[in-house]
């Protein structure tokens, strides 16, 4: 057995040729689009720059960072979580009916392809575009960052609850059919049970989107901690955009533990 073995080894197709030609083209391939990288425009005041912004992100501005007014980075925070908070519960509260009006298994063919063609178009234009749009109707502020959130939210917590919703047991359905369970208590213990942990763990999953997302909006004036940090960037205070970035990285690592923590807790029941 052993010796069939060799002898199969032995006679193995011999791919060195190949794959050392092919490595030979790829390195050429690297070492010609490196001649088309331009450096005429590098500086030493550019390596200067880079240096005051490590120099910033590694002493930021404790001053602000511990500002309790509400200039200061926790109040910012603050704002910033309340955008993303109320932006996931509205989309979230939202996205209920139209998944179920969306959802093939519950709806007419007609009524759910128009749904899923509605959710479809809310994804199809980004966050930043719809922070202009709403910034233009209602004034720069975070009630414009709240209806950014929102309207974003319904795109992707549609999707995630209409999957959920047609992956419904539907023997469960019919057992209480069987049993002669009105359709409200069919809702209440055959499809509630179902759908709230899916339900409750896309709700968490889309928070932590948008309160990264909120940061980006705050640059077009939605509110949120954004502005400040694109501000004292553009002035080359790095020391306050450090404290600002430290703010927002101690608030994500936060924000991610809980809702991990949350997330697990939901999947086992």
């Amino acid at each position: 057995m052993n010796k069939r073995i060799e002898e199969a080894y032995a006679k193995r197709p011999r791919r060195w040729v190949f794959e050392l030609v092919i490595a030979l083209i790829t390195v050429a391939l690297l070492i010609w689009s490196g001649t088309a990288v331009e450096t005429s425009g590098t500086t030493q005041n550019g390596a200067k720059i880079a240096w005051n912004i490590l120099a910033g992100i590694f002493h930021p501005d404790t001053g602000l960072l511990f500002n309790l007014t509400t200039q200061g980075v926790p109040y910012l925070l603050l704002e910033t979580i309340c955008i993303a908070f109320l932006g996931t519960v509205v989309g979230a509260v939202i996205s209920i009916p139209l998944a179920f009006l969306s959802a093939s298994n519950l709806t007419p063919a007609p009524v759910a392809f128009i749904g899923r063609l509605a959710i479809m178009a809310i994804r199809t234009v980004p966050a930043f575009v719809y922070g202009l749009m709403f910034i233009r109707v209602t004034g720069p502020g975070a009630f414009a960052g709240l209806l950014t959130m929102s309207l974003c939210s319904v795109g992707m917590v549609s999707k995630m609850y209409i999957e959920a919703i047609e992956d419904l047991d539907t023997k469960v359905l019919e057992s209480l059919d069987a049993a002669g369970c009105t359709s409200w208590q069919k809702i209440r213990y055959g499809i509630l049970p179902q759908l709230m942990p899916n339900f409750a763990s896309t709700a968490i999953y889309r928070f932590d989107i948008n309160l990264r997302d909120a940061t980006v909006l705050g640059l077009v004036g939605a509110g949120g901690i954004g502005a400040p940090l694109i501000f004292a960037m553009n002035s080359y205070r790095w020391n306050e955009a450090g404290a600002i970035l430290a703010g927002l990285i101690v608030l994500v690592l936060i924000v991610e533990w809980i809702s991990t923590k949350i997330r697990v807790k939901l999947a086992r029941g």
